[in-house]
């Protein structure tokens, strides 16, 4: 080797030298760094850090408050004082539209009896124009002394001239006045739908009340909210969303309109959230993202749109009803109905087609079933649609799941299907679904154990607005199954409480701190199923559900440890703040409960 050739590759390797240890010694630069928490990751290796530093929107380093102080330079500096960070909480499956104008109409959730509610009606009424609609949400018969569905008669004595519409807390019925029938043209001749059933008396008139498809019979005469009411109706949202920790949401049934409000509020920068939407069934919406107007071209996916704020590639397909309703469809009988099965709300046929046109066309599908009948179906459909398209990652998903056969728990994993499953439902379900299902069948219902020790994830959400849209609840009864009143603490109080015989309890072993306790949830699943499971489900893991270097800033500052904090403390956890993209868009004002 020449003299000349040697002093040049030792003056590279000096250069290569000297260039390393300048960057290794140069402190990276960040907008802000957080330091002096207890950060849990929820990453791979479930490691706990002290520090996090933001630049761009994105975390650029984590670990010790030492090792990024030697490393980083930022801007600002953030002293959480000892608090306790995870991800940005993320609702698997909620409704952003519904949880706003049930914030602009009467609110009847926990309402006690008919009588109560029309007293919130009459209120209503008379801040509306005669001839105004009146619309609110959240009945619910079974927490009244009778059980029965109400009537209209009672609304009638309130609401002559004004139209009414209460939808039920599942969203599953309706309970309208005889003004609002008389729009629709509802009467004694009126048939049922496919799908659907107009709850009658004994003389075979219309009560007032509609479940499932027979909702729209009435439902289609309400006028649409305009476009200042949808904007106005989702802000509300989004910030009651913010408040509680939530960094973004699995939005499970939207329309053209809905998408088109969501992305005008992104480009005029009001929009503070992530949602992962999934359009509502086949429709226009549907047409227009395939492509089946061959003169349009299609939509198709959207995938990260406005700084990663929106998502559009789901769609939400319907098999049965609710089980409050008795509208789910069973395989057998109801034990408290035993002339009825429930309801299907689309054929297989249809919902076969739709699956396939998602599977080509690079949808993912999201299909309400809650009846065991209904998840079978919905497991057959999609196990043929997965032998005609195999080979790619379809994460096909069940929004409920709720009650299943127990030869079905095992397909989810075989599938590769994803149980999207919502914890407080069980905890508000408990009451009454040992009568709707028998002590036998409802071992299968809101089996999550079952499900999990399958080597499935469970990604959790609350289906708000008909539960609240407070992951923190979730956590809770996905860990404890039981009330925020502590029950049931053991059989005994099962049956006082629940006011259930022993039919409807069956074994009364599996009371012990919890109902059903035996399908309890870890803490670090439960924080999964609002975390990292929620991001697999919607194929966001590599941006969200985990607090690691190169991901999105989305985290939430709480007032207590989950990990360590008896149960019983986790609904009162105060969120402290919450932050998307590395920007404080909620924060605890000083008068808020501790």
């Amino acid at each position: 080797m020449n003299t000349q050739l040697a002093w040049f590759i030792l003056l590279v390797v000096c250069a290569a030298l000297c260039t390393y240890l300048f960057f290794r010694t140069v402190p990276e630069q960040a907008d802000v760094i957080y330091v002096n928490g207890r950060i849990y990751t929820m990453d791979a290796t479930e490691s706990v850090a002290e520090a996090l530093a933001v630049r761009g929107g994105r975390i650029v380093a984590i670990g010790s408050r030492d090792e990024l102080g030697k490393k980083i330079r930022a801007k600002d500096t953030v002293d959480l004082a000892g608090k306790t960070v995870f991800p940005g909480f993320t609702d698997a499956h909620g409704h952003l539209m519904s949880l706003g104008v049930a914030m602009l109409t009467v609110d009847l959730v926990g309402i006690q009896s008919d009588a109560q509610a029309a007293t919130l009606v009459a209120e209503r009424v008379q801040k509306s124009e005669s001839g105004q609609w009146v619309r609110g949400r959240g009945w619910d018969q079974n927490l009244w002394a009778s059980k029965r569905f109400p009537a209209h008669e009672i609304l009638d004595r309130v609401s002559l001239n004004n139209p009414v519409y209460l939808a039920r807390i599942d969203g599953h019925a309706a309970w309208v006045n005889k003004r609002a029938m008389e729009i629709a043209g509802i009467s004694k001749q009126t048939p049922d739908t496919t799908g659907g059933r107009i709850v009658r008396d004994a003389s075979g008139n219309p009560t007032g009340v509609f479940v499932d498809n027979a909702m729209s019979l009435v439902s289609r005469f309400l006028p649409p909210p305009s476009v200042k009411e949808t904007e106005e109706a989702i802000t509300l949202a989004i910030h009651e969303c913010l408040s509680h920790g939530m960094t973004g949401m699995h939005d499970m049934g939207v329309d053209k309109n809905e998408i088109d409000v969501y992305k005008s509020l992104i480009e005029k920068k009001e929009f503070p959230f992530r949602v992962y939407a999934a359009i509502d069934g086949a429709g226009e919406t549907w047409d227009a993202f395939i492509g089946r107007d061959s003169l349009k071209p299609a939509i198709g996916p959207i995938i990260g749109y406005g700084d990663n704020r929106l998502w559009v590639r789901s769609v939400k397909l319907y098999v049965d009803g609710a089980l409050g309703s008795r509208g789910a469809a069973l395989l057998e009988p109801y034990s408290d109905d035993p002339a009825n099965r429930g309801l299907t709300v689309t054929d297989e046929a249809s919902l076969r087609k739709t699956v396939d046109e998602a599977l080509v066309n690079g949808f993912q599908v999201c299909t309400h079933a809650i009846g065991d009948r209904a998840n079978n179906i919905i497991l057959n459909v999609y196990e043929a649609a997965l032998k005609t398209h195999p080979g790619a990652d379809r994460r096909l998903r069940i929004e409920h799941a709720q009650v299943l056969s127990l030869n079905d728990i095992p397909r989810f994993k075989q599938l590769g299907v994803i149980p999207s499953m919502q914890p407080t439902h069980c905890t508000s379900d408990m009451h009454w679904a040992g009568a709707r299902l028998g002590p036998i069948r409802v071992r299968g219902a809101y089996a999550w154990r079952s499900l999990l020790n399958t080597g499935v994830i469970i990604p959790g959400g609350s289906d708000f607005p008909v539960e609240q849209p407070i992951p923190l609840l979730g956590i809770y009864a996905a860990v404890t199954r039981r009330d925020l009143q502590g029950r049931p603490r053991n059989a005994q109080e099962v049956r006082a409480f629940f006011e259930l015989s022993a039919d409807g309890i069956g074994d009364t072993t599996d009371f012990d701190n919890g109902w059903y306790a035996s399908q309890k949830m870890t803490r670090e699943e439960a924080i999964r199923s609002f975390t990292s499971w929620a991001a697999f489900a919607g194929f966001q893991e590599h941006l969200l559900g985990s607090l690691e270097k190169g991901k999105l800033a989305d985290f939430v500052v709480l007032s207590r440890d989950l990990m360590k904090i008896v149960p019983e403390d986790i609904p009162s956890t105060v969120v402290e703040k919450t932050i998307v993209g590395g920007k404080e868009v909620y924060v605890r004002t000083q008068d808020a409960q501790k």
